[in-house]
């Protein structure tokens, strides 16, 4: 039986997938919990694991592993005004 390995670049590639995962859940524990010490502590543990996605990320970027393409400005503008619009509204 031979033995499979994962790349840098795919060891990397899972980091950053998990991290997404474990925001999300930090996100929604924290905008869900009713207890204000129980709540603080899980946005503190949620900028901690942005900060861990953000370093991540930018090694992989300096490694030309994951380059997300630019938004072009046309893009930009037009959800600048969406939401313009939409707080506008309230």
């Amino acid at each position: 039986m031979q033995a499979s390995f994962m790349t840098d670049k795919e060891i990397m590639d899972d980091i950053l997938s998990s991290q997404k995962a474990i925001t999300g859940v930090y996100n929604t524990f924290s905008n869900e919990c009713t207890n204000q010490c129980l709540r603080d502590d899980f946005l503190n543990i949620l900028r901690e694991e942005h900060n861990i996605q953000s370093d991540v990320f930018s090694q992989m970027q300096q490694r030309g592993w994951y380059n997300p393409p630019q938004a072009q400005q046309q893009m930009v503008d037009q959800v600048k005004t969406k939401f313009q619009n939409i707080s506008s509204a309230l």
